[in-house]
């Protein structure tokens, strides 16, 4: 993530790092085991999670920790968050199959929602609700002040990708190749995109621009799809597996 003119990115080495525009190191926060998931940039914070269920907030300009919060698993999402009144309400998935609130000023679990199977994305937020996809195969909507469900939405199965959310609007990829379309006020999937030739995963999430959609995938390809119907519109094939999220920039795409 960037913000203050600083790049913020966790290693396999087990630490974050900030590095400044002319290349030069910052700080770097040792957080004891691998960092799979970009942080969280919020009021003057990193939020980031590691692989062995920490869930860390440091300061941006320093690196110091100033809170820790202990998830029971894996942590391979981003966090999210809102703000209610003054209270900022932070919320992550973890392999311990639960959602976690955590309060930003003080790192205190608000709630935790029980899923069904391990949570690898970052929630998308819609209005007060977090929302993600889970290896349950369904689409959950979260209260974010009560930790209660608002309501479920069966895709059947694996959910690793992080949705992206527009108006009422929902938009994802599984793990058998077919992205959805979800409208999330009616809890009901609008459209579906499914290749049947071709059955491999989107562990990528989706980037939105104007009235496209682009995501890799594991079979290689780069896809556009149409927001309004799901319907392709364009495809093209790159040298290896696309697991990384894509970044539209004008009228360019950027992948890896």
């Amino acid at each position: 993530v960037v913000a203050e003119n600083t790049i913020y990115c966790g290693s396999s080495d087990g630490k974050l790092y900030a590095i400044g525009f002319d290349g030069k190191l910052k700080w770097k926060f040792d957080a004891g085991n691998v960092i799979e998931a970009p942080p969280l940039y919020l009021n003057g914070s990193i939020i980031v999670g590691s692989m062995d269920g920490w869930f860390f907030r440091l300061d941006a300009k320093t690196g110091k920790q100033i809170w820790k919060y202990k998830t029971d698993n894996q942590i391979v999402g981003s966090a999210n968050w809102i703000k209610s009144g003054n209270t900022y309400k932070l919320a992550v998935g973890s392999y311990d199959y639960n959602l976690h609130g955590v309060g930003f000023e003080k790192g205190d679990s608000l709630w935790q929602y029980e899923s069904d199977n391990f949570i690898n994305g970052a929630p998308a937020i819609y209005k007060n609700n977090a929302v993600f996809g889970g290896c349950d195969g369904f689409i959950h909507v979260v209260n974010m002040d009560t930790g209660k469900a608002l309501k479920k939405v069966h895709l059947d199965t694996y959910v690793a990708s992080s949705p992206v959310v527009e108006g009422d609007m929902l938009y994802v990829g599984d793990y058998e190749g077919r992205f959805f379309g979800v409208n999330l006020s009616e809890g009901a999937i609008k459209w579906t995109y499914d290749n049947k030739d071709k059955n491999l995963p989107f562990i990528a999430s989706p980037a939105l621009g104007g009235n496209f959609l682009v995501i890799g995938n594991d079979d290689r390809d780069l896809y556009s799809i149409k927001k309004n119907d799901g319907s392709l519109a364009w495809n093209i094939r790159l040298s290896n597996r696309i697991n990384a999220s894509s970044v539209i920039c004008k009228n360019k795409v950027i992948s890896a």
